[in-house]
């Protein structure tokens, strides 16, 4: 059985900054450690980007369960010879550092961005693809997105990565949003919900787990709710969505919520203003979005909402946190072989699915 990878993750390393144009280089991130660091806690270390720190994991190969040729795609082939090893035929790549904005400046984040998508294009280009990545737009600049966009789609990206809150200040159905929608739509590039946030947040990273669910899931949650709400769906009738690393048990609440929603507007104009909403009989096959799963959840009644053609699974490699998975091929037909699920959604799930919404 074949098997797409849907959610994977790099390590920024040096070498990410090594694509940048001259002009840029006085933005390039240097690498800083805590002067009074507790020994008693885990080693840290920061980029300190525009005079800002941001996170910058130390992870240990047990706990990961990879290396750092592989975490840091220091060494293309080491991650293939892993991928034999867990069975995995494509892995989609996301950022690591990008999940959270890092700039409140244009020309900083597209000097980091374009940069970023040169490095991994050239590393995900000696993998014969099967590594493929997901382009970061630097969409606080758009003129320099919709560049970003067609590099990506002629260098072996398969996606584009957005926020579903605040980025580059303004909402996903923001009509500035529009001509990014439109290229890629044109391009053939799905939009990434992945989860994390596009408002920049430079308090103590100790400060990160007070708002952690909002800066994280909920707001992946919300942008594609925010955009069946705006019938952007309907507005793009080829391109495709996807919710992913937020799990998929909030469908059930995004699909009531949306239909009480337009049962108790009726035919009112409603004081806060926005469209009337189009209902599909399945608001998520219907709209194109595609979600990731954890292979733990309640999937059969998960699949009452979504079905068996747009839900897809990703191991989060590298991240060791609760959304990584390695064996999730594994647990996944061990379920179908219960009789939980179908054994026919088994390989939709692992490889039809993602190869639908990535466009491989």
């Amino acid at each position: 059985m074949r098997i797409i990878d849907a959610d994977t993750h790099i390590d920024e390393t040096e070498d990410t900054w090594e694509y940048m144009q001259e002009s840029d280089l006085q933005f390039k991130p240097t690498t800083a450690y805590p002067p009074n660091r507790n020994p008693n806690m885990l080693p840290t270390r920061y980029w300190v980007i525009d005079g800002k720190r941001q996170l910058r994991f130390i992870r240990g190969d047990e706990e990961s369960g990879t290396v750092v040729e592989s975490r840091e795609l220091l060494d293309v082939q080491v991650r293939l010879k892993h991928m034999d090893e867990l069975g995995t035929d494509i892995q989609v790549i996301y950022p690591t550092l990008f999940l959270m904005e890092a700039t409140e400046r244009p020309e900083v984040s597209t000097a980091l961005r374009r940069s970023y998508n040169r490095w991994l294009a050239d590393r995900c280009g000696q993998s014969g693809g099967r590594l493929r990545w997901v382009c970061l737009p630097p969409l606080q600049n758009m003129d320099e997105t919709l560049k970003e966009l067609r590099f990506a789609k002629q260098h072996g990206a398969c996606g584009v990565l957005k926020k579903g809150d605040r980025e580059a200040g303004k909402w996903p159905a923001d009509p500035y949003f529009f001509p990014f929608y439109e290229e890629a739509e044109r391009l053939d590039l799905p939009i990434c919900f992945h989860t994390g946030s596009g408002i920049p947040d430079f308090s103590p990273a100790r400060e990160f787990t007070l708002g952690q669910f909002m800066r994280t899931k909920a707001a992946a949650v919300n942008g594609i709710e925010t955009i069946l709400v705006n019938n952007i769906p309907a507005k793009y009738p080829r391109l495709r969505f996807g919710c992913i690393e937020a799990g998929a048990s909030w469908v059930s609440f995004v699909d009531y919520d949306l239909r009480r929603r337009v049962q108790s507007r009726g035919n009112r104009i409603s004081i806060l203003g926005g469209p009337n909403t189009i209902l599909a009989s399945n608001l998520f096959r219907d709209n194109r979005v595609y979600i990731t799963c954890q292979v733990d959840e309640d999937l059969p009644y998960i699949l009452k909402y979504v079905g068996e053609d747009n839900l897809i699974v990703g191991s989060d490699y590298t991240h060791r946190d609760p959304s990584m998975q390695l064996e999730f091929r594994e647990l996944l037909q061990q379920r179908a072989d219960e009789g939980e699920i179908p054994q026919s959604a088994v390989q939709k799930i692992l490889y039809d699915n993602p190869k639908a919404f990535y466009g491989l």
